[in-house]
């Protein structure tokens, strides 16, 4: 790469200064988009429940970021509590920084057929999922209004949350609802120049889903991606990899490159959405 083209790409996508806090940073698609925030620049503040220490969670995500050049760091918190992210706020401006991108990616999962759902299981799915994203909104949104932060806010959906999917059905209500909140938010904060957007994953190899990921199921995705080609032992897997979400996430964080995008929801799906029969 020559550097005019080096130096035009940083002046559209570079993140360089600015603080990006990941919720949800600890999951498998939620360490992929720490690292690519980092890649670009970004001081990565990296949220989970714990600092666990086995594969593709926040360890040796940090590890990564930092053999990789990138600087970030761990603050443990409950998504659903407000105390919890308030405390990352008052830590951020401690240390001299604030929240420039918010990446709301922490979520749970369940195949529960319908007339089986417990009231305690549709709370918990919608309280991680929606009601998380709602307050962590509220609070860094805030924040960013009183500093005059121009920000970005990504908002992790599903495509779920487009069309309806078997097996999923709390989980499908919430992205729906984190689309609309998205949209709603993109209007309320555009006159602070803070750009509220939503990333929807299609299938990606993920803990959450696998236990739904029966062969017919595999087969029924496959049949619906058009993109489907070889990943692991599989000849034709449909599945993305956590790196396929890199570009889409740093270009909705970027303010230069991503300047005029808001209220809007990427899908990244190798095509899923496209296909009917």
């Amino acid at each position: 790469m020559s550097q005019t083209s080096a130096t035009y790409l940083q002046r559209l996508f570079g993140l360089n200064g600015l603080t990006a806090v990941v919720i949800g940073g600890t999951g498998v698609l939620g360490g992929a988009m720490c690292e690519a925030l980092a890649g670009a620049g970004a001081h990565v503040v990296v949220v989970g429940r714990t600092l666990k220490t086995d594969e593709a969670t926040g360890k040796s995500i940090l590890d990564r970021i930092k053999d990789a050049g990138g600087s970030a760091e761990f603050c443990a918190a409950d998504s659903t509590q407000r105390k919890d992210l308030e405390a990352i706020v008052a830590h951020l401006k401690a240390n001299n920084r604030q929240c420039n991108v918010l990446v709301n990616g922490a979520g749970v999962n369940s195949a529960t057929p319908f007339f089986d759902i417990a009231d305690e299981e549709f709370e918990r799915i919608v309280n991680t999922n929606l009601r998380a994203v709602q307050i962590a909104c509220q609070i860094f949104g805030k924040d960013m209004v009183e500093r005059g932060t121009k920000g970005s806010i990504i908002n992790v959906a599903s495509l779920s949350g487009i069309i309806a999917l078997s097996r999923v059905f709390t989980y499908s209500v919430t992205k729906a609802g984190v689309l609309n909140l998205t949209q709603n938010l993109a209007r309320e904060f555009a006159q602070y120049g803070i750009r509220v957007n939503a990333l929807s994953p299609g299938f990606f190899p993920a803990e959450q889903n696998r236990k739904i990921l029966s062969p017919e199921r595999v087969a029924n995705i496959k049949r619906h991606t058009p993109t489907s080609r070889p990943l692991g032992d599989d000849p034709q897997s449909p599945f993305g990899v956590p790196e396929e979400l890199a570009g889409a996430v740093v270009l909705m964080a970027a303010p230069n490159g991503g300047s005029f995008i808001t209220g809007t929801n990427i899908v990244v799906d190798g095509g899923f959405t496209a296909m009917t029969i």
